[in-house]
């Protein structure tokens, strides 16, 4: 009686460890990302949701004061003028960056270039190094007798005048927006290339025999073929290229610093967030801030897949 009391026992307890482990492992996988999604993601949200209604000086005192940050907000000169040093950059950038990109992919695409490969690491390789080295390089080129540019352009204009070419690239105020967009396209052009390089080859290649059969020129089968042929990637570069823009901090901070540039000229969104939040220690308002830059990129995001829309029938 024992022994099978003993077989009957050991015979229950695999079963209902199976169970138990049909039950909880589910819970078990998913348990990391739901501890990081809580702990950098949700919970940092609900606190800049909170502290947006909060007057603070410093991490540890808080006065609540309702939407005063946001009434104020809507009155403070040097947000204004971020939201519209950052408007006028991401839409030059989105501007440029797909023509340039994709042109470098159309390029490349070809069979007539060769080392082919070899190219198209080159440009993908400069978005590899970062905001931050791409800043700190571009200070030293941009510099007024000492950048390589300026350099340049004294060579290029020799045959004409004896007087060396000292652009103050990095201190004249409507300059800031063609230097922020002139680092950004060589950091960006080449991640943009490699995307459109993968919708090119994804378009039907009968599509421009058929084209080039009917007599289509070359920009015919471009706006006909290709540009039909990889609106989503157009749509999807658009969308990132303006979100990107409205977030940008790294370069216009390692090349302006805390004076944001010649008239603040280069002070963005995300520096105002940062100057008021680490520099002034108002946590509160510049959480008022963050969501305000929330509500642009949504905006921004919505009016862009509306248009995107649009231009995708236009094509079609």
């Amino acid at each position: 009686m024992t022994s099978l009391k003993m077989t009957s026992t050991s015979g229950r307890s695999p079963s209902r460890w199976w169970r138990l482990q049909s039950k909880f492992a589910p819970y078990l996988f998913v348990s990391p990302f739901v501890i990081l999604f809580s702990v950098f993601l949700l919970y940092p949200l609900g606190r800049s949701l909170w502290l947006a209604f909060h007057k603070t000086v410093g991490p540890r005192r808080e006065v609540f004061v309702g939407l005063d940050n946001f009434s104020f907000l809507l009155s403070d000169r040097l947000f204004w003028l971020s939201v519209a040093n950052t408007s006028a950059y991401a839409i030059g950038y989105v501007l440029l960056q797909i023509p340039v990109a994709l042109g470098l992919a159309l390029i490349l695409n070809g069979d007539r270039v060769r080392c082919r490969s070899f190219f198209r690491f080159a440009f993908f390789s400069t978005h590899l190094v970062g905001g931050v080295f791409v800043a700190v390089l571009f200070s030293q080129v941009l510099a007024t007798d000492t950048g390589l540019l300026n350099r340049v352009l004294s060579f290029v204009a020799s045959p004409f005048t004896s007087q060396p070419v000292a652009i103050a690239w990095l201190d004249t105020p409507y300059l800031t927006v063609v230097v922020l967009i002139m680092a950004s396209l060589w950091l960006n052009a080449g991640w943009g290339m490699v995307y459109f390089l993968a919708a090119l080859q994804a378009v039907d290649p009968d599509l421009y025999e058929a084209a080039e059969v009917d007599g289509a020129s070359p920009a015919q089968r471009l706006w006909h073929v290709t540009l039909p042929g990889i609106r989503h990637v157009l749509a999807f570069m658009a969308i990132t290229g303006l979100i990107g823009g409205f977030q940008l901090f790294e370069l216009s901070y390692i090349l302006y610093g805390q004076t944001s540039g010649p008239l603040s000229s280069g002070l963005t969104i995300v520096m105002y967030l940062f100057n008021v939040g680490f520099g002034v220690g108002d946590l509160g308002y510049a959480s008022a801030v963050g969501w305000a830059l929330v509500v642009i990129v949504l905006v921004v995001s919505v009016a862009q897949w509306w248009l995107g829309r649009l231009a995708s029938r236009g094509l079609s």
